[in-house]
This record gives C-alpha cells, structure tokens and sequence, in this order.
C-alpha cells in the first residue's frame, strides 16, 4: 500500500467546492474519478481543507492510499490526462505511513484579490473607472469602492498572534455531525501574516495561519473593506475579536478572489518546518 501526496491547482468557478456531493461537480469528486480512471479503485482523496464554491487552489494538498504499483511520473501523467482542464496536479510524492493532507498540515496561506475600479480613494466622481476585463473577473472581487490602503493594513495587522476568531467564522456547514463527534472547530487560530499590498489596480490580501474556519478569511476581507472604504476604523478589529460574535464583523467577501495558495508540513529533521520530499513535479 502506498501513500501519496499530490499537490494541486483549480479553477473552482464551475465546481461546488472540494467536498464530494451528490450529483454535483466538486474537487474531490472529480479527483475521485481520475483515481478510478488510473487505478480502477473506488478511493476518496483527503484534502488539506474544502474550499467552497467558487473558490480556486494554487497549492491544494490531497492524499490518498493505493496498493496499485505505478511509477510517480506515470501517475502524475494520467491523473492529468483523466482530470478536466480546470483541475491540474503540480506535483506527486510518496508519503509516510501517517501522513495525512488535513490532520498534519502545520500551516496555510490564502490569498484574495480584489480588482479596485478606482485607486485613488479620494478621486472625483467623475472621474473614469477602471474595468475589471472579463478573464479576470472570475478570479477578483470587481470591488466598487475607492478603497485606502494604509487604514486596510493597519486592521490586517491586528489580527496577527494567537486570538479567538469567532466573530469571522460562519456557521459551520457540518455542525450536527461535528456535535456527535464530539469535535467541533476550534476558534483559537495563530496568524503569522496577515498583510496587503496594491498593485495597479488589485489590492491582494495574504493570510498565513495555524488553521482557518468556515468562511474565516472571506468575513476578513469583508471586515477589511469596510475599513478601507471608510465606515470601520482600524482600531475596531479589537472589538470585534472581543465580541467573540459574527455579527460584529463585516459582510462576507464573494468567493471568486479566494486562492488557498500553499499548505505547509513538518520535516522528519525540522518538525516545525514544511516538507521537502522529493518527487515528481509538472
């Protein structure tokens, strides 16, 4: 039996999220299917974490277990060959036996992007806009306010350290299963990075964290905007983790700006640091 470790790229435009369900396109799903398609067993890949729909990956992370002998390049090759364009493998390793994609992940990065039709925050209404071109826009939130940077950091910054992220956190789609397991989500998360920059006409948001919640980066954005257009001053990012309530953020950002762009394990000499296995890459 071995254990593999694949890492991923997807467009989640057309997908219904990672998580399989019937009847409906999803990562997971598909991927499935490409496994079946190379292997001819019925095996469900484990993700680093379900993104939902709309969201993209640049760095996704599955495993899976097979006793079907296949050498990395091959496989790497028909995975790609059996998925559909939108859903690339980057990179096939083996595994140790106790690897597992979600359970020993040590630390994400997501990142959004949001398309600004104006950069200048105090410009003139009359003023031309910027258009968010077509082959962008389903990768941006096409955001309508003039947005300062400066205010958007400031909020970003706070939430770095170890804190209590209710206040960003959905209602978890999972809920009644995770009450019978016993093993609800916690809130308390470590952010090493939370940090924004602009260029051209894109602000782009980067996360890096312990641990992410339901919907946790999207209410962060959200909250973030409302600072940088103004209606939420930076300072309030203390009170509203306080408040330890979701209601006291912001709105939830759209999907389509959210990118999990890497997920980060420990090495057998650096347990605190990501892996660096070899093996085999597109």
């Amino acid at each position: 039996m071995t254990l593999w470790k694949l890492t991923l790229s997807y467009d989640g435009t057309t997908f219904h999220g990672w998580q399989i369900q019937p009847g409906l396109p999803t990562i997971q799903g598909a991927l499935a299917d490409a496994i079946h398609s190379v292997t001819g067993e019925h095996i469900l890949p484990q993700g680093s974490g379900r993104t939902d729909a709309g969201v993209h990956a640049l760095g996704q992370v599955a495993s899976f277990a097979s006793p079907t002998p296949i050498p990395l390049p091959n496989l790497l090759r028909a995975l790609n060959h059996a998925l559909p364009p939108s859903i690339r493998v980057l990179h096939v390793e083996t595994a140790a036996p106790h690897f597992h994609a979600r359970h020993s992940a040590i630390r994400k990065t997501y990142e959004y992007r949001i398309f600004q039709r104006s950069t200048e925050p105090h410009a003139q209404i009359s003023q031309p806009e910027n258009v968010c071109s077509p082959f962008d826009a389903p990768y941006t939130w096409d955001c309508r306010w003039r947005l300062a940077l400066e205010p958007m950091q400031r909020a970003a910054a706070i939430l770095c350290g170890t804190h209590d992220f209710t206040s960003f956190a959905a209602a978890d789609p999972d809920a009644a299963q995770r009450e019978s397991e016993d093993s609800r989500p916690n809130p308390l998360k470590t952010i090493y990075d939370s940090l924004l920059e602009r260029t051209a006409s894109r602000i782009t948001y980067r996360v890096t964290g312990s641990g992410f919640l339901h919907h946790m980066v999207r209410n962060i954005v959200g909250t973030l905007v409302d600072v940088g257009r103004g209606s939420l001053p930076p300072a309030e990012m203390h009170r509203i983790l306080a408040a330890k309530d979701r209601s006291a953020a912001g709105p939830t950002a759209p999907p389509q700006g959210l990118f999990l762009a890497s997920v980060e394990y420990p090495s057998p000499a650096h347990p605190h640091l990501p892996s660096d296995k070899s093996g085999v890459t597109l």
